[in-house]
């Protein structure tokens, strides 16, 4: 037991931060204002603050605003991913040093709960809508816990719907970004998701997601879902209570959509016109070896032509460095991306995520080269990989994102793209300017949601394992 910092206070003052790495945080860009879409994980802690505790609520996102170090706050929690576990880390032993409890929660915490254990005064292991409340009631009482554990009867639905007023709007391409199911049934070796929640999905009631929307008046929306069709029976319930809505949502999906076509023509009717898929490699038995044979790559070419026909823009992502992978990689996916004619094709170093199977392996061989976590952002390598050396696989990257995004190949792969040329040209020169300039710049943060003419923007998302990015936009504290 912890006793409560409260002790002349009648409402506790609450401060939730997302920590950015240094690649991430607060900066200028070419649009003059971060292209990101404002997360959920934030919103969502807000709303779920017990009403009868009359608290006061700050939120500080690193990735639009600088974290002010003399902040005033009973509480503070932070959100934390692998990538950014080093800044929470000094924010954390910072604020408590100036005698402020501190909560962690987030992947990396349900990941390495003993590692963030020793630098908060308590933290959230698993999906916080259940334990973030009774954390604070306890911390009121002055009987906070040293662990919250999510509970194994864990649902998704009837909580708060996001309070979007704690950040600011201006800030961030839009804020209609929504999420209607957390998990996979999948178990790719890289992946984060099994390795922390296992893989189980669950799913928000339909009705609940609507009302969202509807209260937004959105017209565009994001959805966040690691894979929205995990439950293809569900993911059709969903689609058609979207057709009344009249939108237009982008989101994630494995490339099975396109093995069941009466849900991919639902999708496109329900008004999907952009989706972020894992394709990963061009190569069947490299997928295979990684849990990920449902992927086919002499498909991708249908997959593409299919989604196109229904009016539907495809950012396909790639990740280089694994074990079959040799130094002719590089050009051969680039090429391969430009044509297929993927309108935003996305390269990433595959990182092997603690508690991952990929992790797991690595560290076996001996491979694991650091456990600088901040290097865990799908752009360093960290690990040797085995057909190449490390210099081969960062600089191939490069090449790799150069070639494909060249103006030849940026005209040549959006010859048949079904969005707005102003927009795809304009997305694709965002690409391009960060493609020259990854040793600046992290690519995640370019919304691919702009192909379809949108003005929105993290998943906060994902390259080389689309879990662990987009878990920042899940409600894990």
């Amino acid at each position: 037991m912890i006793a409560s910092n409260m002790t002349k206070r009648s409402s506790p003052r609450i401060v939730l931060i997302s920590p950015k790495g240094p690649l991430y945080r607060h900066r200028g860009g070419i649009f003059g204002k971060s292209l990101r879409y404002m997360p959920l994980t934030l919103p969502t802690l807000a709303s779920l603050v017990p009403k009868e505790l009359d608290a006061t609520i700050q939120c500080f996102d690193e990735g639009i605003m600088d974290v002010p170090m003399d902040l005033e706050g009973d509480i503070i929690g932070l959100t934390v991913i692998t990538g950014t576990s080093k800044r929470a880390y000094e924010l954390a032993d910072h604020f408590r040093s100036r005698g402020i409890t501190v909560v962690l929660g987030g992947p990396h915490v349900t990941l390495l709960p003993d590692e963030a254990q020793q630098h908060a005064d308590a933290i959230v292991v698993g999906y916080a809508e259940e334990e973030w409340p009774k954390l604070l009631r306890d911390f009121v009482a002055g009987n906070l816990q040293p662990r919250y554990q999510q509970g194994a009867d864990f649902k998704l639905g009837g909580y708060p719907l996001p309070d979007r007023s704690v950040l600011p709007e201006s800030k961030f391409l839009t804020a209609n970004v929504f999420e209607a199911t957390r998990g996979c049934v999948h178990n790719c070796s890289f992946c984060v998701v099994p390795a922390a929640w296992g893989r189980r999905p669950w799913q928000k009631p339909v009705e609940e997601i609507v009302e969202d929307i509807k209260r937004r008046k959105a017209r565009k929306a994001i959805f966040i879902d690691l894979n929205l069709i995990s439950d293809k029976h569900y993911a059709a319930k969903l689609f058609e209570a979207l057709l009344p809505l009249k939108i237009q949502w982008y989101g994630l999906s494995t490339t099975i959509l396109c093995d069941d076509i009466p849900l991919l023509d639902l999708a496109a009717r329900s008004g999907c016109r952009g989706l972020l898929m894992g394709l990963e490699s061009v190569s069947q038995g490299t997928l295979k070896k990684n849990h990920k044979a449902f992927n086919n790559p002499d498909e991708y070419p249908r997959i593409v032509k299919q989604l196109h026909a229904r009016n539907i823009s495809l950012q396909g992502c790639f990740v280089f460095g694994l074990d079959d992978d040799r130094p002719d990689v590089f050009m051969k996916t680039a090429k391969f991306a430009v044509e297929c004619g993927i309108d935003l094709p996305r390269f990433a170093i595959v990182t092997p995520f603690p508690g991952t199977g990929l992790y797991k392996q690595l560290e076996s061989e001996g491979r694991i080269l650091t456990k600088d976590w901040q290097l865990y952002d799908g752009q360093h390598v960290v690990f040797q990989p085995a057909q190449m050396s490390i210099e081969e696989l960062q600089l191939g990257t490069e090449k790799a994102w150069k070639y494909a995004y060249s103006w030849p190949n940026i005209f040549r792969r959006l010859r048949h793209t079904p969005a707005s040329w102003a927009f795809a040209l304009m997305t694709n020169y965002g690409y391009r300017y960060y493609a020259y300039r990854l040793h600046r710049f992290y690519t995640c943060d370019v919304p691919f949601e702009m192909l379809g003419g949108g003005n929105s923007g993290r998943f906060e998302l994902p390259v080389v394992a689309h879990a662990e990015a987009m878990a920042t936009s899940e409600v894990r504290l």
